[in-house]
């Protein structure tokens, strides 16, 4: 005597009919031994199911069921094949798509991201990136990440983390100084039109942030990685605030107030007459201070303190002159 099939609890069954839609629209044709294995259940469990879906859909306007109304299959193959094939699907075709230019938009940020230390299940990228193009309303278009000069370090970065290996580098920090530091690469983040990489400093036993463009001669150890990018709490701010940070105090537009947020002391920032906010911050030299206004020009002015506001005035008097020169 054949072994009876328990029947599926009511909402165990509407979890799994759930799942069962989409898993065979990603299917064009397939049988019914193969989505039995990929779901844990018994054949004659499937194809119940199959015949559920057969008598469901979405009433039309008259609020009874017409041709198109409900899910349909190939029910010569079904009975005949054993094989699962939908040709008529219900209200799921009707959601919202993206379109194909919003859905190359999308691919093109996650093949970036795949590029990146922390996004190590690159699998599950390239599957998202897959069911976007299905989704979209017409075939996005093909999509290139263009490179940057920081491209031959970050490959090093992803080759180390794909090995559990430590990565050792050159590093000249803004003052100029030059030292050579083994790193466990944590995350790759930017600000601006800077990219950074967050990592556990073997040299200083302690997280540290590195900027790409003033790493050189990077290079994978034949040394093990002591700290995974799940082993590290990263604090949310890119930089922490030091004692020997210098305070500067400016005067910014309200919408650009935000893109001060992670320079930002705890102060309280006050609005002047002219309706620009005046608040502090905390830079580690001047020579970043210098770019940070360079890249809110016209936005953000520098108060205090004299040097601070002698600095940044003439590295933007020297810029002028460059293009006088050249006229």
């Amino acid at each position: 005597m054949a072994e009876r099939t328990p029947p599926l609890q009511a909402q165990d069954k509407l979890t799994f009919l759930l799942s069962l839609v989409p898993y065979l629209m990603d299917h064009d044709r397939i049988s019914v031994t193969d989505v039995a294995a990929h779901f844990g259940m018994k054949p004659e469990q499937i194809r119940d199911a199959v015949r559920l879906i057969g008598v469901s859909g979405v009433p039309g306007d008259t609020a009874a069921y017409q041709h198109g109304d409900l899910f349909d299959i190939a029910w010569d193959d079904f009975e005949d094949n054993d094989e699962i094939v939908l040709t008529n699907r219900v209200a799921i075709d009707d959601s919202p798509r993206f379109s194909a230019r919003e859905a190359s938009a999308l691919i093109a940020g996650l093949q970036y991201l795949s590029a990146l230390p922390e996004h190590a299940d690159r699998a599950a990228i390239a599957s998202l990136m897959a069911k976007l193009s299905r989704g979209a309303s017409s075939a996005p278009g093909q999509v290139a990440v263009a490179s940057s000069e920081t491209d031959a370090t970050l490959a090093v970065i992803r080759q180390s983390v794909a090995s559990g290996m430590q990565v050792e580098f050159d590093y000249r920090n803004s003052q100029g100084s030059a030292e050579h530091r083994r790193v466990d690469p944590l995350r790759v983040e930017s600000m601006d039109a800077d990219w950074y990489l967050r990592g556990w400093d073997h040299l200083r036993e302690a997280v540290r942030t590195f900027r790409l463009d003033r790493i050189s001669a990077p290079q994978v150890t034949t040394e093990a990685i002591t700290f995974a990018a799940g082993d590290v709490v990263l604090p949310e701010l890119l930089f922490e605030a030091s004692a020997a940070d210098l305070i500067v105090t400016v005067d910014v537009a309200p919408a650009a107030a935000f893109l001060l947020a992670d320079y930002m002391t705890d102060g309280g920032t006050q609005t002047q007459p002219d309706g620009r906010l005046r608040t502090t911050i905390r830079v580690s030299h001047y020579h970043g201070l210098k770019r940070l206004m360079a890249s809110m020009s016209g936005v953000a002015t520098v108060v205090e303190p004299p040097e601070a506001r002698a600095v940044v005035a003439a590295w933007a008097a020297a810029g002028a002159a460059r293009y006088t020169d050249a006229g």
